[in-house]
């Protein structure tokens, strides 16, 4: 099977600022990720963390409207 990662970072100096916003929302859920792959994780956790993801992107829009 073909790899197909279309999650590339469009502003490569943006990286490590989505990595830690990704940890910080993790650690908010309760899930423990670890640098690098992280395949382990059920999909429910997986879930989880990009919901939280979104959740304070879309608050953040809000308050700066």
């Amino acid at each position: 099977m073909a790899n197909n990662n279309n999650n590339r970072v469009l502003v490569p100096q943006a990286r490590e600022g989505l990595n830690r916003f990704k940890m910080e929302s993790a650690q908010e859920v309760g899930v423990t990720l670890k640098d690098g792959y992280n395949g382990d994780l059920t999909s429910r956790q997986a879930g989880s963390v990009g919901g939280q993801m979104v959740k304070k992107m879309v608050e953040s829009y809000e308050r700066n409207l």
